[in-house]
């Protein structure tokens, strides 16, 4: 049975602080595992002029009875429908970390491709180009054993130590997790021969992260493009100093661009 808009929109989106008069939206993508309070969070401290919206996957959250998604486009199919009714509405920008980049990426792709709809911009973090040859060359991570998993996720780090020490909370952070990167590692898409988007993209890496190839993602915008590198490993937006550099950029960015919008 079809959810109505509303019910759709509310299942797969949270917002902590309806901004009706803000005048752009940003919609946050979660990292592999990750659910939708790390960036709800964030609307209660951006400026009033902005309203955060972050996605809610299957399998966690209030969904963690639905099974997990298979591919990248269920992922998009399911976020699209939710979104478009309200991205027609006011500018938006889209901001993913890691996995949520490459879903931020594939939404976008799709907006544009589908309903030529266009962000304003587009903030990228923790990932290579889906195309690039350090992503195609990647360990797969997805098919380790539950034990090899963990000790992976230790070396990245980010992932609180109590966690990890808990077997029980690890019995159901891992699928969700271990789904995530299978959905990804089974992403391909071609470099585009020319740049589909024409707003700005920013990617963000911490500095202490394995190298990831940023500038490949250039070849999707015509837009301005920049690199801001943080202190830090993989989890480095997790940092509250950080957090507050990325919010400030990511407000003054989108401030910008609906002033050039207009």
């Amino acid at each position: 049975m079809e959810l109505p808009a509303t019910n759709r929109m509310e299942k797969v989106i949270s917002c902590f602080r309806k901004r009706p008069d803000a005048e752009a939206r940003l919609i946050c993508f979660p990292w592999a595992g990750g659910g939708s309070i790390h960036y709800a969070r964030w609307g209660n401290v951006l400026h009033s002029s902005i309203e955060v919206l972050s996605v809610r996957l299957p399998g966690r959250e209030s969904r963690s009875r639905e099974p997990f998604h298979q591919s990248l486009q269920q992922v998009v199919d399911e976020v699209v429908a939710a979104l478009v009714p309200l991205l027609k509405e006011k500018p938006f920008a889209l901001f993913g970390h890691s996995f949520g980049a490459f879903t931020s990426f594939a939404v976008a792709e799709a907006l544009k491709r589908v309903h030529n709809l266009e962000p304003v911009h587009i903030f990228l973090s923790g990932a290579s180009a889906p195309y690039s040859e350090t992503r195609i060359k990647a360990p797969k991570r997805s098919n380790l054993s539950d034990e090899d998993f963990l000790q992976w996720m230790i070396s990245i780090g980010g992932t609180p130590p109590e966690l990890l020490a808990n077997p029980e909370v690890l019995k159901l952070f891992l699928p969700a997790l271990k789904a995530d990167l299978h959905v990804v590692e089974n992403y391909r898409y071609n470099k585009p021969e020319h740049p589909f988007l024409s707003c700005p993209l920013t990617c963000f890496d911490g500095k202490d992260d394995i190298p990831h190839d940023l500038q490949a993602w250039k070849s999707i915008t015509s837009g301005d493009f920049t690199i801001r590198m943080l202190d830090g490993s993989h989890f480095y937006l997790k940092d509250s100093g950080n957090e507050k550099i990325i919010l400030d950029y990511v407000t003054k960015q989108v401030e910008t661009s609906e002033m050039d919008y207009l």
